[in-house]
C-alpha cells in the first residue's frame, strides 16, 4: 500500500469581522488575531527526500494571507454574500492554497483556522 507524507506550516493573520444576522455579540464589528495552519500530502519524494519544500509553502500561504491581514472581512469580496466565520474562511484558504500547490503529487489535504485559542474549523474535501 502506497504511503502518503504530510507537512504543515501555520502562519497567521489579524483581522475584523461581524457576523451578518447572527443573535449576540459576535453580530458587532470585532476583530481576532487568527491563527492558521495548512496541511499539505505529497505521495512523491524528490531526490532529497523532500516532497514540498517549506519555504514554498510558507511563501504561498503568507501570500495568500496578505489579501485577508488587516482588512475587514467584511469588504473582501470573497465574502460579500457569505458570512466571514471561520468555517468560510477555512473553505476559502483551503481553495486559493490549492489553486496554486496542488499538482499530480501533492495536494492541500486541510486547512484549520483557530479565531481564539482553543476555537476553530478546517475544511478538507473527502
Amino acid at each position: 500500500m502506497p504511503g502518503i507524507y504530510e507537512i504543515y506550516v501555520k502562519d497567521h493573520f489579524a483581522a475584523a469581522h461581524a457576523l451578518r444576522g447572527y443573535n449576540g455579540n459576535c453580530s458587532n464589528m470585532h476583530g481576532h488575531n487568527w491563527d492558521v495552519e495548512a496541511y499539505i500530502q505529497c505521495t512523491k519524494l524528490n531526490k532529497l527526500g523532500i516532497g514540498i519544500d517549506y519555504r514554498d509553502v510558507k511563501e504561498i500561504v503568507k501570500d495568500v494571507l496578505s489579501k485577508l491581514d488587516h482588512t475587514n472581512l467584511n469588504e473582501v469580496a470573497e465574502f460579500g454574500s457569505i458570512n466571514p466565520t471561520s468555517e468560510n474562511i477555512s473553505k476559502f484558504l483551503y481553495n486559493e492554497l490549492s489553486r496554486r500547490l496542488n499538482t499530480e503529487f501533492i495536494k492541500v489535504a486541510k486547512v484549520m483556522v483557530f479565531e481564539s485559542p482553543g476555537c476553530g474549523s478546517s475544511y478538507q474535501e473527502i
